[in-house]
């Protein structure tokens, strides 16, 4: 009997294991994971967890319950130490080890983390888990002034919960404006006038260094000014990919372990699916690392697919989106840093669209409490067959009835 072994029990270990079983593989298939919960997915984690309701049972990818309906071994508070692939070995930590027939890599990423020594660790957070998310909302609980450093989608979805909650809220962000690497100047400026909007101070092309005098907290951005005083820091500095097992084994890495369209790394016996990954996209027309819900999903199935030598790639338009307040933000496509976006509709009103025209393409798109419309752009990008950018642009003209160049 064949075994396959997932490394990674989130979102993709999960998604690879289900899709496995889904298309009739009777072998031996083994979850393992560093986390002690149940695979989960990690979008609310910023939003509903954070402020204190429970992950949605819906948000669970693979309950205790169907994995041993499914025959999933769940491997769960256990981390792999090792990858022997002469052996088609997997070592874990504790010495227990289980050998392979086909691998899946799905180790997604970690925290990047930033320097605070003589900070007091009860007063220092980061949001990447379950436990992280249930800490961190205990403690914005017992406190007023929460400092957030990074200005990205994390840092700013946890400002928007801190307010929610009647919070003193300062974010920091070192880049000269807000989702500088995803978001085009235009949308920075919304997102800050957003925040401002709701009481955030806001401070860019900021670094702050912080200290503990033993009884408060305080963030010096160097600027003369005096220092932010906060009770509790949340730092939101990104991710990094959790590539070392693949490194340490000789895998082909460069930012991610390199996969082709169907989650294959350099070994043929070896998968990988998920944040971890760089995988060649053709819709951006270039290899790209997502860190994504779609891509953690769709990637596994994917690769499950491919080690079965079924038919399929991943073939997906890079998506995302972000809760903040009341607004709804979505991005479809990879933004162009090289164009610069046109509007539909007014930011004001709560509701618009940025759109990236590349040769009387759409190449990508960004909307604001818009989803019917997106879901319009992706049906174009996807038949790559697009309207007159003056009908797009003519507000008094719905989408759904433009009518498409053959």
């Amino acid at each position: 009997m064949n075994t396959f072994v997932i490394i990674g029990a989130g979102q993709a270990g999960a998604w690879v294991a289900r899709s496995l079983r889904n298309s009739a593989f009777k072998g031996r298939i083994v979850l393992i994971g560093d986390e002690d919960a149940a695979p989960y997915e990690r979008p609310p984690l910023s939003k509903e967890v954070l402020k204190g309701e429970p992950l949605p049972d819906s948000c669970t990818v693979l309950k205790h319950e169907a994995a041993a309906e499914a025959e999933v071994e769940l491997w769960l508070g256990e981390s792999v130490k090792r990858i022997d692939r002469e052996a088609h070995l997997v070592l874990c930590a504790s010495g227990r080890e289980i050998t392979y027939d086909k691998l899946f890599i799905a180790t997604g990423s970690r925290v990047r983390m930033l320097p605070t020594t003589g900070l007091p660790q009860d007063r220092v957070f980061y949001l990447r888990t379950l436990h992280d998310a249930e800490r961190l909302h205990q403690a914005m609980m017992r406190s007023q002034r929460v400092l957030i450093v990074g200005g990205g989608w994390i840092g700013l979805e946890v400002a928007a919960v801190a307010r929610g909650m009647g919070k003193q809220v300062t974010v920091i962000e070192m880049a000269p404006r807000l989702c500088a690497r995803a978001a085009p100047p235009a949308v920075s400026d919304y997102l800050q006038n957003l925040h401002a909007r709701h009481g955030v101070d806001v401070y860019l092309d900021t670094r702050a260094t912080l200290s503990w005098d033993g009884s408060k907290l305080e963030a010096d951005t160097g600027n003369g000014k005096a220092p932010i005083a906060a009770d509790m820091v949340v730092i939101a500095a990104g991710i990094v990919p959790n590539v070392e097992l693949a490194t340490e084994c000789g895998l082909a890495v460069d930012n991610g372990i390199v996969v082709d369209d169907q989650g294959r790394t350099s070994d043929p016996d070896i998968f990988a699916a998920g944040d971890v990954t760089n995988h060649p996209n053709r819709h951006a027309g270039m290899r790209l690392r997502l860190e994504s819900w779609e891509n953690a999903q769709n990637q596994a199935i994917a690769a499950a697919h491919a080690a079965l030598e079924l038919d399929g790639c991943y073939d997906e338009i890079p998506w995302f989106w972000s809760d903040q307040y009341d607004v709804n933000l979505q991005i479809l496509g990879m933004p162009p840093a090289d164009i610069e976006p046109v509007r539909r509709g007014n930011p004001a009103d709560g509701k618009c669209l940025w759109l990236f025209w590349r040769n009387g393409r759409i190449a990508s798109v960004i909307a604001v409490n818009s989803p019917r419309e997106i879901r319009v752009v992706k049906k174009w990008m996807l038949a790559d067959r697009f309207p007159e950018p003056s009908a797009v642009l003519d507000e008094s003209l719905p989408l759904q009835k433009l009518s498409i160049a053959e």
